[in-house]
């Protein structure tokens, strides 16, 4: 489950917040345009992507191998930073804004069961790190018309963006260790079953 989903239900008898904490809590829809602004950035993305694959499909007779790899490989960039956009826009909302209650929705993401902001820091820049490989096999295949300083530049920016995912990865496993019972525990609560213990003597 999400880190949201497994914060226990506010009783209906709790307490009001205090002025100053129910106005400092309150300040996180501050962040709602930020988001439906992405949406929007999702919908010109989608834009974008027809308009090039309309370019693919116009010039599938005229166009050599070499430039139909290119646009296909723009096409894939921009559905990975589609993904991209989905990832913060849901993961972010449902982290920091607000519960979305997808917990028993069919078409709930698989990767929102289990989001907090470390995960969702670490997917991040694994979809960062994915971009930046189109990006890199653009310009090696496209080589020809790039100058080596540009190639050299972009491999070193890729390979930071790797050493930076790998970094988030190894510090979210060091500071949520799990034991290897508590996994067993997880998968049997979330398959509906309680862990099987022996018979008393």
């Amino acid at each position: 489950m999400s880190m949201a989903a497994d914060e226990p239900a506010v009783p209906p008898d709790a307490p009001a917040l205090r002025p100053l904490p129910q106005l400092i809590f309150s300040s996180r829809w501050l962040q709602l345009p930020l988001y439906l602004g992405l949406i929007v950035a999702q919908g010109v993305y989608v834009v974008l992507f027809l308009k090039e694959l309309w370019h693919l499909v116009e010039g599938a007779i005229k166009y050599t191998e070499q430039e139909m790899m290119l646009i296909v490989l723009g096409l894939i960039d921009v559905v990975m930073i589609s993904n991209l956009l989905i990832m913060v826009i849901v993961g972010g909302y449902e982290t920091f804004v607000s519960r979305l209650e997808l917990e028993r929705h069919p078409d709930q993401p698989e990767w929102l069961s289990h989001v907090n902001a470390n995960v969702l820091k670490v997917k991040l820049a694994m979809a960062i790190v994915g971009i930046s490989s189109i990006h890199l096999l653009q310009t090696f295949i496209n080589a020809a018309n790039t100058s080596s300083e540009t190639m050299l530049w972009q491999t070193i920016i890729h390979l930071t963006f790797v050493a930076s995912a790998v970094s988030l990865a190894l510090i979210d496993r060091f500071l949520s260790p799990k034991s290897t019972a508590e996994k067993v525990l997880e998968a049997t609560q979330s398959d509906g079953h309680a862990p099987a213990t022996k018979a008393s003597r």
